[in-house]
């Protein structure tokens, strides 16, 4: 059987494109599963999983949670906000807590970056990254390019253009990275303070316009304005802001393409995008939810095959 070339899960900088397309591949063999009438197997029987998450989080939580019971395997929740950490204790002491517990790998979303990075070399558990702060967000970055192949049949040779706030997204970067690694052409547009100084660096063409951007793409991957990371005011009001960068059906509509509108949610309905553009044919953001099922199976299987 193949493997992975890593014991966990950080960050899409750190698997190969071979990692990826043994994700994706594992991830298909999944999909069939959840689409048949008993939607279980027993891969991790003998796996216990602990979800820890320090941050907000409904659909990735959700989406881990359900991965991790198609797979059977225990699963034990965790949430800081009703927890020791509220008394003072630190990430170590509590992960030790519950490893002493006898967990063998933890889903991990944390608001500090490299959190999972600075676990991973205390603890012998695998470890699952499920955003840490406004770093990576890798299984998002998976199911998105994912869901490309799916619709599209390919990534390789395809435009991406991600449009939003590039600065705060942890999606965007995790994003970037493997589109790369599959050989698409990848494209950044937003407002010049939500774009990050170094974007440049990473091989992405830069676009100020929407409109040009959406002429040059094959897909539009559409972020949210992450006002609960901003620590100052990047733009003068969200009015503003839907003016320029919003996207709406009639917008798409009028572009001599089709192009596939992806969002990895939550929507801001009526600011980066309309309803009738989420809601539209356009869209595969219902798609991004069912894949992000198959994918974590697939990630969480094959680095268990790894213990």
């Amino acid at each position: 059987m193949q493997e992975l070339s890593v014991r966990h899960l950080l960050g899409i900088k750190d698997i190969t494109a071979n990692d990826i397309q043994l994700i994706f591949e594992t991830a298909d063999n999944f999909k069939d599963v959840l689409n048949r009438p008993i939607k279980k197997v027993p891969s991790l029987r003998d796996i216990t999983i602990a979800n820890v998450f320090f941050e907000n989080s409904t659909r990735t939580r959700l989406s881990f949670e359900l991965a991790e019971k198609r797979l059977s395997a225990d699963v034990i929740n965790f949430s800081s906000s009703g927890s020791s950490v509220k008394k003072g204790e630190t990430l170590l002491d509590t992960v030790n807590n519950i490893l002493a517990m006898k967990v063998d790998m933890i889903v991990m979303r944390h608001s500090s970056p490299g959190a999972p990075h600075f676990l991973s070399r205390h603890i012998d558990a695998n470890i699952v990254n499920a955003g840490d702060g406004t770093h990576e967000h890798p299984t998002q970055a998976l199911l998105d390019s994912f869901s490309i192949r799916e619709k599209l049949g390919d990534v390789a040779g395809k435009k991406v253009v991600i449009i939003g706030d590039i600065l705060h997204s942890r999606v965007a970067l995790s994003n970037i990275f493997a589109l790369q690694k599959l050989g698409a052409e990848v494209m950044v547009c937003g407002p010049v303070t939500l774009l990050p100084k170094y974007i440049k660096e990473l091989g992405v063409k830069v676009e100020l316009d929407v409109r040009k951007a959406l002429e040059w793409c094959d897909v539009a991957n559409v972020l949210r304005i992450q006002l609960e990371r901003q620590q100052m005011k990047y733009f003068p009001s969200l009015r503003e802001y839907t003016l320029y960068y919003g996207i709406d059906k009639k917008m798409l509509d009028s572009l001599d393409k089709e192009i596939v509108l992806m969002h990895p949610g939550p929507i801001n309905r009526g600011v980066e995008l309309s309803s009738d553009a989420a809601d539209s044919h356009h869209s595969i953001i219902l798609n991004q939810v069912e894949n992000g099922v198959a994918i974590r199976m697939a990630v969480l299987y094959l680095l268990a095959s790894k213990q």
